[in-house]
């Protein structure tokens, strides 16, 4: 195993429990806080495996995750965010057909966090990022990434399914 590839899923593995501890949070505010904690190290598991579409969208991502955590998102930021990943993300996409999850996913994901206003809305959205970005870590050999996303999938929804029992 390499060097880049050890490294690699150290930082999917970090990045994965940021992610964690995203979906337990009750408020937006919180779940940001920790989507920025992800997008940082899912940018070094990109690096470390040679990914430049997973890289550059989560860079942008970065980006949207802090403006959101402040509640600075504006529409026009929204937009911009969007037209940069798309166009970077389909520039450099080093990994083919599979390298079009990344923006594909990104690019709906920064639609839905600047338009959902709840966290439960939120869990939807992340379910299919999750899903997205599983397929494309396994593709690129982050495996704690492939796990731990196929757990909080179910966890995600096992949380939706307790909100709507208690409603």
């Amino acid at each position: 195993m390499s060097g880049s590839l050890i490294l690699g899923n150290l930082f999917s593995l970090a990045a994965s429990l940021c992610t964690g501890m995203s979906v337990i949070k009750k408020s937006k505010t919180d779940f940001m806080y920790w989507q920025v904690g992800n997008t940082l190290f899912a940018i070094l598991t990109n690096l470390a495996l040679f990914s430049f579409t997973g890289m550059t969208t989560n860079s942008v991502s970065l980006v949207r995750n802090i403006f959101a955590y402040k509640n600075k998102l504006t529409v026009r930021l929204t937009f911009v965010l969007l037209v940069i990943s798309v166009g970077l993300g389909l520039w450099l996409n080093n990994r083919g057909i599979i390298g079009l999850l990344p923006v594909f996913s990104s690019a709906c994901y920064t639609i839905c966090v600047y338009i959902t206003k709840n966290e439960q809305q939120l869990r939807y959205a992340l379910i299919g990022d999750l899903t997205l970005w599983s397929i494309y870590y396994l593709y690129i050999q982050a495996y704690p990434s492939v796990i731990t996303y196929t757990i909080l999938n179910i966890w995600t929804a096992v949380q939706i399914v307790k909100y709507y029992k208690k409603v």
